[in-house]
């Protein structure tokens, strides 16, 4: 009589969910991931904060795999992805409002931040500003910018503006190129670039803000425990400095990681690290 197959379990995958949140600059819209056991999270909520020009679209891939025992959230800051962006250049508390908005909708009493370049910082002051509620943060990437780069960003900001003749396009391809990993597919760059270029006209406003970001002075502030991921395109030398001013901040060294496409690219790497810092 032939033996009956033997059935293997399979890891059931978080439900991916997306919503509208009210803000103070209109609908802020946040990717969610659920846990599959029916609502319930074996671990504390995480926030994740993209870098700009992208989207909460290119946290997907960690999303989903950070998702499997806790409720993950990742906003579209204002202004990119499908949120509603402000009327005037912000300020990086301005898109850590936004999340505050957030977070009152929710009625959160503890989640732990992860942030990404300008997502970072957008994390740093979203911990300073709810103490009691930010449990853990983590930050890659960090951007601390040195007076020469925020004099050459001041004269040519990036992404470019729309022109007519379309001749942006090529080089926020070629720009979006350089940037993700060495070998990224094709059909990574076109995503990329063309979430680069969705957010129109106003889509330098993030990189804008970490110009202009007191960093010296905001990341000593930070009094809960802080995992820095020091992946190898950190812009400005950001992670030296980013060290100096997180003395108590655990330092995880990833140097074979980094480009624009992180996550898509290294999200398996980057769980188990994670993991291991949020736990508890």
């Amino acid at each position: 009589m032939p033996k009956a197959p033997v059935k293997t379990a399979v890891a059931a995958e978080p439900r991916i969910r997306r919503g509208y949140f009210e803000s103070r600059y209109g609908q802020l819209h946040v990717h969610n991931a659920i846990p599959p056991g029916g609502g319930f999270d074996e671990a504390t909520s995480l926030i994740c904060l993209h870098a700009t020009p992208r989207s909460g679209d290119s946290l997907a891939p960690l999303m989903t795999l950070m998702g499997a025992d806790r409720s993950v959230y990742v906003p579209d800051l204002p202004g990119y992805g499908y949120s509603d962006g402000p009327s005037a250049p912000p300020a990086i508390t301005d898109y850590s409002e936004a999340v505050q908005d957030f977070c009152a909708s929710m009625r959160f009493r503890q989640i732990d931040v992860l942030g990404y370049q300008v997502g970072a910082l957008a994390a740093v002051e979203l911990a300073l500003a709810l103490p009691k509620v930010v449990r853990r943060v983590v930050l890659i990437g960090v951007p601390i910018p040195t007076e020469a780069e925020k004099e050459a960003f001041r004269r040519a900001p990036w992404p470019l503006q729309p022109v007519a003749d379309g001749s942006h396009l090529a080089v926020e391809w070629n720009r979006v190129r350089e940037s993700v990993h060495p070998g990224a597919p094709v059909a990574t760059i076109a995503r990329a670039c063309a979430e680069v270029l969705a957010n129109g006209p106003h889509a330098a406003w993030g990189l804008n803000a970490a110009m202009h970001y007191a960093a010296a002075t905001r990341l000593p502030l930070l009094t809960q425990p802080a995992l820095l991921l020091r992946s190898r395109d950190e812009r400005g030398g950001g992670g030296s400095r980013a060290r100096e001013l997180l003395s108590k901040a655990r330092v995880a060294e990833l140097p074979d990681l980094g480009g624009s496409d992180l996550f898509e690219a290294s999200a398996q790497t980057l769980v188990p690290v994670l993991r291991d810092f949020l736990k508890g």
